[in-house]
């Protein structure tokens, strides 16, 4: 069975990014799977993502419908500015995310497909994913299963953004990455660099 997870988006108001995480320290103290709370460095900036594992799907609906009939979700509800919620499923060939120093910088890339690229993105990254993590550590690799479909969101950890340009660049000269045909499976595409909360498991 694929590993499932929760991935909240929260756009706040521009300036109130910090505020928001000090509250959320306290709102995520006893979250069940939290495995990790970023903020956006580069991209998309103003936005916090909290990723939680799901042991219990029909629970996690029950928490999504608490937080959107809640006058005051994760105790930032002031600050708010937007917020999805969409429930992901790992690739069946992808390890679970696991706590852990592996950042601080976070690539985080979502793809929409085109009708007919799920089948052939999963054999392609069958294939080639264990070549390309030779390179590199993947953390995931995961189809959305709620929201917008179908969606494909892919996270990559480095040391420094100076690591990342140079180990992007031996993947591509060694031939490893991207998959032939990959991209033409996709009809958008968006990158985004977070960076962990102090809090944060995985960091």
């Amino acid at each position: 069975m694929p590993n499932h997870y929760d991935v909240t988006t929260i756009t706040v108001r521009p300036n109130t990014q910090p505020k928001a995480l000090a509250a959320l320290k306290d709102q995520l103290a006893n979250a069940r799977g939290l495995v990790a709370c970023w903020f956006t460095d580069i991209g998309a900036l103003n936005r916090i993502m909290i990723i939680r594992a799901i042991d219990d799907l029909a629970a996690n609906l029950s928490e999504h419908r608490a937080l959107l009939v809640s006058r005051n979700p994760f105790g930032i509800g002031d600050l708010i500015d937007e917020m999805t919620m969409d429930i992901y499923s790992a690739l069946d060939f992808v390890a679970p995310i696991a706590p852990g120093d592996m950042g601080p910088f976070y690539e985080v890339r979502t793809y929409v497909f085109r009708p007919d690229g799920v089948a052939p993105t999963e054999q392609l990254w069958r294939e080639w994913l264990p070549k390309r993590a030779k390179v590199s550590p993947i953390l995931m690799a995961m189809m959305s299963a709620t929201g917008r479909v179908a969606r494909f969101m892919h996270i990559w950890p480095y040391k420094s953004l100076d690591e990342r340009v140079r180990l992007r660049a031996k993947a591509v000269a060694d031939k490893v990455w991207p998959p032939p045909g990959g991209p033409e499976q996709f009809v958008r595409m968006q990158n985004d660099i977070y960076m962990p909360a102090p809090f944060s498991p995985l960091r």
